[in-house]
C-alpha cells in the first residue's frame, strides 16, 4: 500500500516556514499576513495527520484528500525555499559587487531589480497554497480526526503457540540448535533468555512454536496470575515478535519473573527483528535465522501449491515453480504466499504471471509475506519511513554506499538537524545505523568512513510498495508517470534517446540515471538539459557510471540554496 509520509512532509515545511528570517520575508510584498495564515494551517493539520495516516488505508476518501493535501505541501515547501535561494542570491550580489565576471555583475545587477516581479509572484503563489487548502477544508474536516500520540506499539501482530510440525520444513539443524542453547546450565544465576533474530517471514516465530518432548511446555500469556502459575515450577516461556525498547519494561517482568522459586532453572525464547531488543534482554548472543535452502523452499513451495501427489502430473509446472521459489531468496512466508496463489491453477499462463511479476504488484492477505513485513516498517519512526522509501530509488542486489545514500536524504531535507558538535553525515549514519538494528537492511564491509550494504530483495520489494506515490523506475518503454511522482531512476541498458515520459514531468526533485552500456556522451547531456529545463526544483541529479567528463552549460542554471 502506497504511504503519503505526510506528517514528516508537514513537519519539514512547518520548520521552514517557522525558520523564514525578517530579510527573507520581506523579499516579497504583503505576505506576512498569508505565511502566518499558512503555517497556522499546517499546524492545525499535522495535529490530526498521525490519526489520519493510521485511518487511510480502511478509507479511501481519506487517502485520496491526503495525497491532494501532500501535493499543496510540496508546493508550498518549493515556495518556502524560493524565499531562501532568493535570499542567498541577493546577499551574494551584495557580498562580491566588483567580481569581473560579467556573468556575476549580472546576476547582481538582476538580483537588485528582481524583488518587485519576485515579490508579486511570490505573493500570489502563497495565497494560491492557502486558497487550495481553504476548499479542501470542509472535506478533510468531515473525517473527525482528532490528535493522537505517536504510539507504534500497537501494530504487532497476534501469534499463538500451535503449529503443526509437518508444516515446518528445512529447519530441523535449526531446531537442534534451539534446543542446545535452551539445555545449556545459567552460569550466573539469572534466566537466560536465548533471543532469535530476522527479517519478518523468516519462521522466527514458526521455530519458537514447535514443541519437542525433552523442553517443557510454553505459557501463551503472561497475566495477572503469571507468578501463580510459574511458582515451583521449571518452565519455557516464549515471548514472540517482540518490539520493546523499554529497558524498564523489560526489567518489571524479570523481576516478577525472579520471584518465583522455579527462576534459576528456566529459559526464555525471543523472537524479534530487532537487535536493540536483544541488547535489552539478554548478554547471550542471539541465534540469526538464515534463509531456507533452495530445495527445501521448492519443497515446501509445492506443498502449498499441489493437493499432496499432484506435482508430479505437471512437471512443466515444477520447472516454472523454481524459477519462482528463487524470487523468494530464502524467505518461508515468501513462499507460503507465492505457493497459495497458485494453489489449484493448473494453466501455465497463471504460473508465468507469477512468476514474471514483483512480489509487492501480487494481491495479498493479512498474514502473507508483504503485511507481514509492513510491521517493520510501520514501527518506524515517520522521518525513517521516509528514508527508508528513498532506498527503491536503487536497484535490486544493489550494494549500497552509505555516503551515497546520505548525500541522497540530504539533498532532500530529510535530515533532522544536527546536534551540537555533529555533521549531517553524523545524522545520516544514525538512521543507516537504526534500518540495521531493525533488519531492514545488512552490513556488507565496513571502510573508515563509511561502509557498504545491502537489502533483502522483499524488503527492496516492500520500500517500492511504500514509495509508488513518490518514487518511479522508469525506462525507454514506460509509457506514463503520475505527475505528482517526485523522484525518479531511470534504468535502462539500452537508453539511446530520452525517454519521452520525462518530457512531461514538471515536480521531480530526484533524477537517478543507472548505468546502461550503450549509453552515449549525447544522450546524458540531452537528459541533463532537460532536467535542467523542466524540473525547476531539483534537488538532486545523479549519473551512475556517466561516459561524461564534463557537464554542460546549462547545468549552471540551476537554483543552489
Amino acid at each position: 500500500m502506497a504511504e503519503t509520509f505526510l506528517f514528516d512532509i508537514a513537519e519539514k515545511v512547518v520548520e521552514k516556514i517557522v525558520g523564514l528570517t525578517v530579510d527573507e520575508v520581506r523579499l516579497a510584498f504583503n505576505v506576512k499576513a498569508d505565511l502566518k495564515k499558512l503555517k497556522d494551517t499546517m499546524i492545525s493539520i499535522k495535529a490530526v495527520l498521525l490519526d489520519a495516516e493510521r485511518q487511510q488505508h480502511q478509507n479511501k476518501k481519506l487517502r485520496l484528500c491526503m495525497c491532494k493535501l501532500r501535493d499543496i505541501f510540496y508546493d508550498a515547501e518549493d515556495v518556502i525555499d524560493d524565499f531562501k535561494c532568493e535570499a542567498l542570491r541577493k546577499q551574494d550580489a551584495i557580498n562580491h559587487p566588483n567580481t569581473n565576471s560579467s556573468k556575476v555583475r549580472f546576476l547582481a545587477s538582476c538580483c537588485t531589480c528582481l524583488p518587485l516581479s519576485f515579490s508579486l509572484r511570490m505573493g500570489h503563489k502563497i495565497k494560491d497554497i492557502n486558497r487550495r487548502l481553504d476548499e479542501l477544508a470542509t472535506e478533510w474536516n468531515s473525517f473527525d480526526l482528532g490528535p493522537t500520540s505517536d504510539d507504534r506499539h500497537v501494530l504487532r501482530r497476534e501469534t499463538s503457540s500451535f503449529v503443526d510440525s509437518s508444516d515446518v520444513i528445512g529447519r530441523d539443524e535449526d531446531k537442534e540448535n534451539i534446543i542446545s542453547m535452551l539445555m545449556k546450565p545459567s552460569e550466573d544465576g539469572n534466566i537466560p533468555v536465548i533471543p532469535i533474530v530476522g527479517i519478518g517471514g523468516l519462521g522466527k516465530t514458526t521455530l519458537a512454536q514447535i514443541k519437542e518432548k525433552d523442553v517443557d511446555s510454553t505459557l501463551d500469556a503472561l497475566q495477572a496470575r503469571l507468578r501463580s502459575l510459574l511458582n515451583d515450577k521449571k518452565f519455557l516461556l516464549v515471548l514472540d515478535d517482540v518490539w520493546n525498547e523499554n529497558q524498564a519494561k523489560w526489567v518489571e517482568l524479570r523481576n516478577l519473573l525472579r520471584s518465583t522459586d522455579g527462576f534459576s532453572r528456566s529459559k526464555i525464547i525471543v523472537t524479534t527483528r530487532h537487535s536493540n531488543v536483544v541488547l535489552i534482554m539478554s548478554p547471550i548472543r542471539p541465534y540469526i535465522l538464515e534463509g531456507l535452502p533452495l530445495e527445501d523452499c521448492l519443497t515446501l513451495f509445492t506443498k502449498w501449491a499441489f493437493n499432496d501427489g499432484a506435482e508430479k502430473h505437471y512437471p512443466n509446472l515444477i520447472r516454472i515453480g523454481e524459477e519462482i521459489v528463487k524470487k523468494c531468496k530464502g524467505v518461508p512466508l515468501a513462499v507460503r504466499t507465492l505457493g497459495s496463489l497458485l494453489f489449484q491453477k493448473t494453466d501455465e499462463s497463471d504460473w508465468i504471471y507469477i512468476r514474471d511479476s514483483e512480489i509487492w504488484r501480487l494481491e495479498q492477505h493479512e498474514n502473507d509475506i508483504l503485511p507481514v513485513l509492513k510491521l517493520s516498517y510501520n514501527y518506524l519512526p515517520s522521518h525513517l519511513q521516509r528514508c527508508f522509501a528513498f532506498l527503491s530509488l536503487y536497484k535490486k542486489d544493489k550494494i549500497y554506499s552509505s555516503d551515497d545514500v546520505i548525500r541522497l536524504w540530504m539533498a532532500n531535507g530529510l535530515l533532522e538537524h544536527p546536534k551540537q558538535n555533529q555533521e549531517w553525515e553524523d545524522v545520516g549514519k544514525r538512521y543507516l545505523n537504526e534500518l540495521l538494528s531493525r533488519c531492514l537492511i545488512q552490513k556488507e564491509n565496513e571502510f573508515r568512513l563509511k561502509f557498504t550494504f545491502k537489502m533483502h530483495d522483499l524488503v527492496h520489494d516492500l520500500a517500492l510498495d511504500v514509495s509508488q506515490k513518490e518514487c518511479k523506475i522508469v525506462n525507454s518503454e514506460t509509457k506514463r508517470v503520475d505527475e505528482n511522482v517526485r523522484h525518479l531512476l531511470l534504468c535502462d541498458e539500452k537508453l539511446v534517446e530520452v525517454p519521452r515520459v520525462l518530457e512531461e514531468m514538471k515536480n521531480v526533485r530526484t533524477v537517478i540515471i543507472q548505468y546502461a552500456s550503450k549509453r552515449s556522451k549525447i544522450v546524458d547531456k540531452s537528459l541533463i538539459n532537460l532536467c535542467v529545463s523542466n524540473f525547476k526544483y531539483l534537488r538532486a541529479l545523479e549519473f551512475r557510471k556517466s561516459p561524461l567528463t564534463a557537464l554542460p552549460n546549462s547545468i549552471g542554471t540551476l537554483k543552489r540554496p
